[in-house]
């Protein structure tokens, strides 16, 4: 085995190294300080409540319908749980993967909008823990029994159709039951949309990418709320912060690194330089 990692890292340069070492730090401390979160169930469900509360003033609480309306199509609720489980995480490893290898000069200020919007969404559940749908039914039972009836009504799409649920031994560590505001499924997506774009403007592939960039957002957001894991407010708040990422990326890669790079070629330490 190591003879195996050996002759792996030798083909790879130091920077290749800090780059893993970075982005593979970062989702570690963003899931592990997400899931070391001590759980607020009670906050969390009086959040999701005015979260709820909120949609129905401005006219647009339609979550509840959505989701039963679903619950008895298995095949497009399967497709809408694979859209949320699968067209996220593994397809923002495959297109960081292939930008850092093949457009690496547009690289860093798409990587840095997805870890500088993490870490906002991070404080925020941190500050506002809010609860998804899917967990409002047991939580009512909990803390509000006179809940309205369709407080109780959302069916987890997700635990009853994919065999997948967040509270398992093996995702517990990790997960944060009550990070539904903002919702990065939906603003990570958005990101992966102008990153592809980005990525792949001026280039003869950029075209093809035009579609991919509009339908996985817009996918997404009839993901999270079919599945009963997002309400509309989460996507509105996760677009918020994906968007206030973008001008903290651009000014990081044009006048921080800059100077940080400076800095380190002028350092007396050649380790530094």
């Amino acid at each position: 085995m190591s003879d195996v990692l050996r002759r792996v890292t030798s083909r790879l340069s130091r920077r290749d190294l800090l780059e893993a070492a970075i982005v593979a730090g970062a989702f570690l401390l963003y899931f592990g300080v997400r899931g070391a979160v001590v759980d607020r169930p009670e906050t969390a469900y009086w959040n999701a409540i005015d979260v709820v509360d909120a949609q129905r003033a401005l006219g647009f609480f339609w979550e509840d319908q959505m989701n039963e309306w679903v619950s008895d199509k298995k095949l497009l609720a399967q497709v809408m749980n694979h859209v949320y489980f699968y067209l996220h995480f593994p397809i923002i490893i495959v297109f960081g993967l292939a930008t850092y290898y093949f457009r690496r000069d547009r690289y860093t200020i798409c990587r840095d909008m997805f870890l500088v919007s993490g870490a906002i969404a991070l404080v925020i559940y941190w500050l506002y823990p809010v609860a998804p749908p899917r967990e409002l039914p047991a939580l009512a039972e909990r803390f509000d029994p006179n809940a309205p009836p369709y407080i109780g009504a959302f069916f987890d799409t997700m635990k009853a159709y994919l065999g997948y649920a967040y509270d398992t031994e093996s995702t517990r560590a990790f997960v944060n039951p009550y990070a539904a505001m903002p919702s990065l499924h939906f603003g990570w997506d958005l990101i992966l949309g102008i990153s592809v774009m980005y990525a792949l403007w001026g280039t003869r592939w950029q075209w093809f990418a035009l579609p991919i960039a509009v339908t996985l957002p817009i996918l997404q957001i009839f993901s999270i709320t079919l599945t009963a894991n997002h309400f509309f407010l989460d996507a509105v708040a996760g677009g918020v912060v994906a968007i206030a990422g973008i001008p903290v990326a651009v000014f990081l890669s044009r006048r921080v690194y800059p100077w940080l790079g400076a800095q380190m070629r002028g350092s007396r330490v050649p380790a530094i330089r």
